[in-house]
């Protein structure tokens, strides 16, 4: 028994992007014609300027322009903003299957077992949670070995377990988070090049100190910020203050997947 659910998004409270609309405005992107369009989804013509008007209407910009004159008598077309709309869509709904998916795997319908199902709603503690893009996964015994291209451009290498590879189903361009903890990052002014950890090159944006500990915040590119804690001794020692420039090193051990 497989679990399935389809996606709509609403605004001002009612209907605005169903996958049948979806289909609809591929189609008219496709054609170029609401009737060719509408054949091909299929629904009715009436239907589906019915459907573009709802949308036009309910969008803060027009979705799709009917065109006149040219060789052919003009078209419908999609606008920039309406292709937008298609990509953002494309990719809820790629979130949508997976969520659908890892539900199905954690739930026995026909049992009534629904004992793990908590596990989609829970939220990590790990203050360093980091999108990436799987550049490669090697798997050796028990080990894999995954390397990882943040947004920024640089590079991270986590080793998790064998069969946590498979259980995540890994694999080249997949997108994934980089879990770990602030107090698993050290910071250095100076890059090691004997060192086989990670180091990632950033820019300190904020200290905040407390008694005992202080967190450093550090800007790694493109929006992305690792966290480090760090008793203040040897904060102190290190003279750290903002917009220095650090190597924030964690090891891969110490870096868990997420997706």
């Amino acid at each position: 028994m497989e679990l399935s659910s389809k996606l709509t998004l609403e605004m001002l409270g009612k209907p605005f992007l169903l996958e049948k609309r979806i289909e609809l405005l591929h189609a008219i992107e496709k054609h170029g014609s609401i009737s060719k369009a509408a054949k091909a989804v299929p629904m009715s013509y009436k239907s589906a300027w019915e459907a573009v008007d709802t949308m036009n209407a309910l969008s803060t910009e027009p979705i799709v322009r009917r065109e006149t004159g040219g060789k052919d008598g003009g078209g419908t077309t999609i606008t920039a903003y309406g292709q937008q709309l298609l990509k953002n869509y494309a990719i809820l709904k790629d979130e949508h299957t997976r969520f659908l998916e890892r539900l199905s795997e954690l739930t026995d319908i026909q049992s009534g077992s629904f004992k793990t199902i908590g596990r989609l709603a829970m939220q990590i503690s790990a203050r360093n949670q980091i999108q990436g893009e799987v550049v490669s996964v090697a798997s050796h015994d028990l080990k894999g070995k995954i390397v990882l291209k943040l947004k920024g451009g640089q590079k991270l290498v986590s080793i998790i377990t064998k069969e946590a590879v498979e259980n995540l189903h890994l694999e080249q361009k997949q997108a994934v988070i980089a879990i770990f903890k602030a107090n698993v990052v050290s910071l250095s002014t100076t890059k090691d090049a004997k060192s086989e950890e990670n180091e990632v090159t950033g820019t300190v944006t904020k200290i905040e100190k407390d008694a005992d500990s202080v967190k450093v915040l550090v800007d790694i590119g493109d929006h992305d910020t690792i966290v480090a804690v760090m008793p203040k001794e040897i904060f102190d020692k290190m003279e750290l203050k903002e917009e220095s420039s650090v190597m924030a090193s964690i090891q891969a051990d110490d870096i868990m997947i997420g997706k």
